[in-house]
């Protein structure tokens, strides 16, 4: 019977939406005293907006923690291909989508990283490189991600893991569409630059 329509791709989708669903950038920042995240910049729980704090250790220690919350339990308790499939969409979902914080969550790509590495080691090498070519002529890190998602699919698909290959096309467009305003604001030309001083 095909794992997606067991109750084991119930458990997986499950599993993965509370890993990915823990607000690592709110908790970090709230421990070492920096507020509410929700209430600085653009309001988002990803690292980015945790950078706007000022503390680049925090920021870091956020993106580890949204990369990680989709290798871990990839890694550790998906026990066939299929279950880490679903798995993994589960954890996508949940950094979207979290449940603790009304389904308010954070733009997915750390956690697409995260996802990245779980399956392919090349996959990631291919987003890494897409991703550093775009912010070293553009400046711009939303249009550096949003190129390297585009690729990633296709290395999956090029690796002959077809299931992979359209998980990920999945999580690309979905990606795309939560970062809607940084398009807007891409296409505008007011899309702040990396290194870009506020006010």
């Amino acid at each position: 019977m095909d794992v997606f329509f067991t109750s084991a791709a119930v458990a997986s989708l499950a599993i993965g939406y509370f890993f990915g669903s823990i607000p690592f950038g709110l908790i970090i920042t709230r421990l070492a005293g920096a507020g509410d995240l929700r209430s600085i910049g653009s309001g988002n729980i990803g690292a980015t907006n945790v950078l706007r704090t000022g503390n680049k250790g925090l920021a870091a220690l956020t993106l580890l923690g949204d990369a990680l919350k989709g290798v871990v339990p990839i890694w550790l308790l998906a026990k066939t291909p299929e279950a880490a499939i679903v798995m993994a969409f589960g954890a996508f979902a949940g950094h979207l989508f979290p449940v603790w914080l009304r389904f308010k969550g954070g733009k997915g790509i750390a956690t697409y990283v995260g996802l990245t590495l779980a399956f392919s080691y090349a996959a990631l090498m291919a987003f890494a490189a897409v991703w550093l070519t775009t912010a070293f002529f553009t400046r711009y890190s939303s249009l550096a991600a949003l190129l390297a998602t585009l690729v990633v699919p296709a290395v999956f698909w090029f690796v002959d893991l077809p299931r992979v290959a359209i998980l990920f096309a999945l999580m690309t467009v979905i990606a795309w569409w939560k970062h809607r305003e940084n398009i807007s604001r891409l296409l505008s030309g007011s899309e702040s630059r990396i290194g870009a001083k506020s006010g």
